[in-house]
């Protein structure tokens, strides 16, 4: 393995240990000393990739907005779906997922960095902008509405999911898309959807097995 690859496989390394903390203990409780210890790092092999807590926070958020799985659909509308699908899959499998929620919805960390919520809001007009042009969606829905109201109710599903038993966070959201589908679809498109929770097992198998990912 070369120098950079090391590089690069320890920066994720570091990335997910300090995700799974923030996860774990809050950003302001997580330390610098527990994150060397947890990793097996000295502070100077540390401070090569991240020189502070912050930088490490903002790492996480720069992760956050992926499309790993994503293939192309003949319906654009329906790599819509295969993505909101895709990150209730991985969200509750990829540290770095959650720690970015568990960074945006605490007010001090917010006030800090931000959050990537209007970055996904903008992936996603584009999405809906371009399934309107194709006649799947219904002409009166504006894109950037509809994006800045699902990615709030995605993440309202995701936040109490988590604070119930037997529910699991792509049966809930396949549920939210098929509450929500009959008011954005064209009909002819609506039937023809595939909201199963289990569609995002079989996109990652087929993305990591072909190694052919929109990310």
């Amino acid at each position: 393995m070369s120098r950079q690859e090391r590089s690069i496989r320890t920066r994720a390394a570091i990335l997910e240990a300090a995700a799974r903390l923030f996860n774990e203990f809050g950003y302001e409780a997580t330390t610098i000393g527990v994150l060397t210890e947890r990793i097996g790092l000295t502070r100077g092999g540390l401070y090569f990739h991240f020189t502070s807590k912050e930088q490490l926070a903002r790492g996480v958020l720069d992760e956050a907005v992926t499309v790993e799985g994503l293939r192309p659909q003949a319906l654009k509308l329906q790599e819509w779906v295969d993505l909101a699908l895709l990150i209730a899959y991985r969200l509750p499998r990829e540290p770095i997922l959650g720690a970015a929620i568990q960074l945006s919805v605490d007010p001090t960390v917010r006030g800090l960095f931000g959050t990537r919520w209007p970055d996904w809001i903008a992936l996603q007009t584009e999405m809906l902008a371009e399934a309107k042009q194709r006649g799947e969606v219904l002409p009166h829905i504006d894109p950037a509405t509809l994006a800045r109201l699902f990615v709030g109710a995605w993440t309202g599903v995701q936040l109490v999911t988590g604070t119930l038993e037997n529910r699991t966070l792509p049966d809930e959201i396949s549920s939210l898309l098929d509450l929500l589908l009959p008011s954005v679809a064209s009909d002819a498109v609506r039937t023809t959807l595939d909201t199963s929770p289990s569609r995002a097992v079989h996109l990652l198998a087929q993305a990591r097995g072909s190694g052919d990912t929109c990310d």
